[in-house]
């Protein structure tokens, strides 16, 4: 008799909207159980009706509260194996971005805590049964973490400092190599926090959400050394394991 093999299970933050939804579908039809979170309580029953799927747990709330985080965790647990941590969901700050000097403090605070803070508990409350089901944990990156562009001081420092994060946790886990952990730099995309960074602009040149999701499959298939990674890399190169 044919033993039940349960469906391995990912968490997708920011699973609603934009790169976050468009991973989550991706998954789905890979056969995964997602459970996916997001603020806006309505767009995440939107997308569930959309999807119509019971592989998804739709879960509305805030990675910087640390009850959510914990039911995340312990929704994954109770579908089945963890195998995969998408820290996607992010803060822009305000719109349009103002300079560092004119930083309201309140608003850079807010930014870190979803940006740094937030995937840093998650991965903590989450690394027991990733370690044990051999999981991997991919961190959303951007280019402004790497370059100083005017106005995207807030953004972007968090985004660096969630690089470095990802890099030391690659460090300190390597005990468990089957837990590698990712930077993951989309590029710019056509979605409502680029759109918001430009506010009256015109981005119906960057790529479309969807269109990026294989570079992160790639990276989740081969499972290269962990490191920062970007998706126009991924898609020239094709990491091998």
């Amino acid at each position: 008799m044919t033993q039940y093999q349960p469906s391995p299970v990912a968490i997708v933050t920011g699973a609603s909207r934009g790169f976050g939804r468009a991973v989550t579908v991706a998954l789905l039809d890979r056969g995964w159980a997602v459970v996916g979170d997001a603020r806006r309580a309505s767009e995440l029953k939107t997308i569930a009706a959309e999807l119509d799927s019971s592989q998804l747990i739709a879960l509305p709330g805030d990675v910087t509260d640390a009850s959510h985080r914990d039911a995340l965790v312990t929704a994954a647990i109770k579908v089945g194996p963890l195998r995969l941590l998408v820290n996607n969901a992010s803060r822009l700050g305000p719109s349009p971005q103002p300079a560092l000097v004119d930083y309201p403090e309140s608003e850079l605070w807010a930014v870190y805590q979803t940006n740094v803070f937030a995937p840093l508990a998650l991965i903590q409350a989450a690394l027991p049964a990733l370690t044990a089901n051999g999981g991997v944990i991919i961190n959303l990156s951007s280019d402004a973490a790497v370059e100083p562009y005017p106005g995207w001081g807030g953004y972007g420092s968090s985004k660096a400092a969630l690089d470095q994060l990802s890099a030391v946790l690659a460090t300190e886990i390597s005990a468990a190599p089957t837990v590698p952990v990712y930077a993951f730099d989309p590029g710019d995309m056509r979605t409502e926090m680029h759109q918001a960074a430009f506010p009256g602009e015109d981005i119906s040149d960057r790529a479309d959400p969807e269109a990026v999701v294989p570079a992160l499959l790639r990276l989740l298939d081969a499972r290269p050394p962990a490191g920062r990674y970007r998706a126009a890399d991924l898609a020239l190169s094709g990491v091998r394991p």
